[in-house]
């Protein structure tokens, strides 16, 4: 028998808490240092020494088996309120530290994605500002110093929405980030996966969230491409790298995904979809819509989904990865952590693994999906982790 989650996560806070004695698990903004010219600086210089770890090479529907669950550190370095490392806390989280991702671990995620947001970071010529980058890695290191998969992306970015009028200033910069990104990380093993766009959609527009339309299909399409093109080029571990590419806006939608472009001979492609099912439970904002009862239905909408994934992409060696999910809390704990071990359950049918989106919010009428107290390093909702762990053994 297994120890149970909460014996679990109090054996992960007592640890954290005897390796650093002196600190918290979560430090807030105040804790950012300053160089000696007075500006903000980052945690860490040079965060990581070189890294030359040996790749597998294996197909990423063989990859995925590896994979249990995950957890994202949501809103936090996606957020891009500030041109400096300062914007790790812009949000309102605190500044990430090992400790909490040792909590997550010993809680039973084994991947962890890390949404980062670059272009508030870049220069007019699209180079990287140095003590980010250095900053992102130590945060990446934190999951894969512990044998974690990790997963790395572009979040939040306004410059790659996809229009032909400006697809080719989107391509430009997008190629230059993510060879800059692949250079940086390019020792590192096959526990890395690089996610090359999140949600690519026209914004704020009536086809925003709706599928899209042709044109930004098209475009999609060509930025994947040139995120597959260049990290390939890259050589080395990048070879062999596995990397995320969505359909318009990550849309579950059959018209984004039937239209979604595969790269041709590559193996090691990962389709990246964003699900919050049913809609109306998991991300509405109307906190009436509180229950969930699959003996009634109202789990169509999860089992249509990973029925088309199943067809489309699973059946025939296309390895998925839902990216994004979860349900907002409505005062509604334990129905929740029935419809996660429900969700959890049927996607581990499908040989697809979710990532529960964690944006480190619990208060308020917003979108509240926090898991995770970070300053704690404890579970505001233990109930609903051992119903996602549940699903895994189910």
């Amino acid at each position: 028998m297994k120890k149970s989650l909460l014996k679990r996560v109090t054996a992960a806070v007592t640890a954290a808490i005897m390796v650093t004695a002196f600190s918290s698990c979560g430090k807030d903004s105040s804790d950012v240092p300053e160089s000696d010219d007075g500006t903000t600086a980052s945690t860490t210089v040079n965060a990581s020494p070189a890294v030359n770890d040996e790749i597998r090479d294996l197909p990423s529907i063989e990859l995925v088996k590896e994979i249990k669950i995950g957890w994202s550190l949501g809103n936090t370095l996606d957020a891009p309120d500030a041109k400096d490392v300062t914007s790790e806390t812009s949000w309102g989280n605190p500044v990430t530290t090992k400790e909490m991702i040792t909590a997550v671990k010993d809680a039973g995620f084994n991947i962890i994605r890390f949404p980062t947001t670059w272009g508030n970071h870049m220069d007019e010529n699209n180079n990287v500002d140095e003590a980010w980058m250095d900053r992102v890695q130590e945060v990446v290191d934190y999951a894969y110093s512990q044998d974690m998969f990790v997963i790395l992306n572009i979040h939040h970015e306004e410059w790659h929405d996809p229009y032909y009028e400006t697809e080719e200033a989107s391509i430009e910069k997008l190629t230059a980030l993510w060879k800059q990104i692949g250079t940086r990380f390019a020792g590192y093993d096959e526990k890395l996966i690089f996610e090359g766009l999140n949600e690519p959609r026209k914004r704020n527009t009536a086809l925003e969230w709706n599928g899209g339309d042709a044109e930004g299909h098209d475009v999609v399409n060509h930025m994947n491409a040139a995120f597959v093109e260049t990290i390939r080029g890259l050589g080395g571990n990048n070879a062999k790298r596995h990397l995320m590419i969505p359909a318009y806006a990550a849309s579950s939608t059959p018209a984004a995904m039937n239209d979604l472009v595969l790269p041709e001979n590559d193996d090691k492609i990962i389709v990246s979809v964003h699900a919050y099912l049913p809609y109306k439970f998991a991300l509405d904002g109307d906190l009436t819509q509180r229950e969930f009862t699959p003996d009634e239905g109202s789990a169509s909408e999860i089992l249509d989904l990973l029925d088309r994934l199943k067809t489309k992409y699973t059946d025939n060696n296309i390895a998925v990865i839902i990216g994004e999910f979860g349900a907002r809390a409505k005062a509604n704990t334990e129905i929740r952590a029935e419809w996660a071990t429900y969700y959890i359950s049927k996607a581990k049918e499908a040989g697809i693994p979710c990532v529960w989106w964690d944006n480190g919010a619990f208060s308020g009428m917003g979108e509240n999906f926090g898991l995770l107290n970070r300053k704690t390093c404890t579970w505001e909702f233990p109930e609903i982790v051992e119903g996602l762990m549940k699903g895994l053994d189910a």
